[in-house]
C-alpha cells in the first residue's frame, strides 16, 4: 500500500500534501497551481484547497500566482541530526577539494534507491549540471549512489526490477550492477563513466559514521578528457576518510560528556 494511503485504501490529506511538496523535487522552484494540479493527477479544487493550507502553516509561499516552498521546509530539513552533521563534517573538506581540483564536487546519501544531495560546490572548470542541494539521481546511474550502495546491507534497499539507462553507458543489467558493487567494495572507490551525462566523469567515495555505517559519499566530476579519473581516485577517497575521521573524533569526545549526566 502507498504510504499515502490511509488503513481502508483512501487517500489521506497528509498524503495528498505530501505528493504536492514532492511535486517540487523536479522543478525550478517554483510552480503553478495548474502546474500542481497536472503533475499530482488530482483534481483541481483538491490542489487549491491544500495548497491554501500549505501556505497558511507555511509550507509553502505564495510567488505572484505561482507557488515556491516556504522557509519553513528549510528549517525542519536543517534540523534533521544525521544529515546536518554529516553536512558541517564535510563542508570545508569540500571546499578545499574545490579548490585544489577546479572540478565539481558533491555530498549525498541514500533515500531508497535515489541519492539525495546534502551539498554542491561547483567548481570554475567544472560542467553545469541539474543536480543541486536537495535533489535527487538514481542511485544506479550516479557514483556516489554505487560508492554507498556497495556498502550498504541489501536488506535495507530494494533495487528496482528495471534499471533506467540515462546514457549508453548507464548499467541496466541487476547481475552487471551487483558485480560493479563488489568492483567499488574491493577498490573502495566507485566510478561514473558517462552512466549518468554524456562527456560527465567522475568518482566517489563512502563516508562512514563512528559505528562504521555508511552515511553517504563524496562525489568529483568533471567533462571527460579534462578530469583525470586515476588522479582524482586518491582525492576523492582521502578526502573521505579525513570527514570520517572528523565525524569519529566528535562522537568520541560527545560521548563521554553524555556519559558523565
Amino acid at each position: 500500500m502507498s504510504p499515502i494511503h490511509r488503513a481502508d485504501g483512501e487517500v489521506s490529506a497528509i498524503g495528498r500534501s505530501t505528493e504536492i511538496l514532492k511535486t517540487f523535487r523536479d522543478s525550478s522552484g517554483v510552480l503553478s497551481a495548474a502546474a500542481l494540479v497536472r503533475r499530482t493527477g488530482m483534481a483541481k479544487t483538491t490542489v487549491y484547497r491544500m495548497v491554501d493550507d500549505l501556505v497558511r502553516v507555511g509550507l509553502l509561499e505564495r510567488q505572484g500566482t505561482n507557488y515556491r516552498l516556504g522557509l519553513l521546509l528549510f528549517e525542519i530539513g536543517e534540523s534533521v541530526p544525521r544529515q546536518r552533521n554529516l553536512r558541517e563534517a564535510a563542508r570545508r573538506h569540500l571546499s578545499a577539494l574545490r579548490e585544489a581540483t577546479g572540478h565539481n564536487v558533491g555530498l549525498a546519501v541514500l533515500d531508497g534507491f535515489d541519492v539525495v544531495y546534502l551539498d554542491v560546490f561547483r567548481g570554475d572548470d567544472g560542467p553545469r549540471l541539474p543536480q543541486q542541494i536537495g535533489g535527487r539521481w538514481p542511485a544506479h546511474a550516479s557514483c556516489s549512489g554505487k560508492a554507498v550502495l556497495a556498502f550498504t546491507n541489501s536488506r535495507d534497499f530494494t533495487m528496482p526490477t528495471v534499471l533506467e539507462a540515462h546514457t549508453e553507458n548507464t548499467i541496466t543489467d541487476p547481475e552487471l550492477f551487483h558485480r560493479e558493487l563488489d568492483r567499488v567494495r574491493k577498490r573502495g572507490v566507485a566510478f561514473d563513466r558517462q552512466e549518468a551525462f554524456p562527456r560527465i566523469v567522475g568518482a566517489a567515495a563512502p563516508i562512514f559514521g563512528p559505528d562504521e555505517d555508511v552515511l553517504g559519499a563524496i562525489s568529483i566530476s568533471g567533462m571527460a578528457g579534462r578530469i583525470n579519473l586515476t588522479r582524482i581516485d586518491a582525492a576523492v577517497r582521502t578526502t573521505a576518510i579525513a570527514i570520517s575521521r572528523d565525524l569519529s573524533s566528535a562522537q568520541s569526545v560527545v560521548r563521554p560528556v553524555l556519559q558523565r549526566r
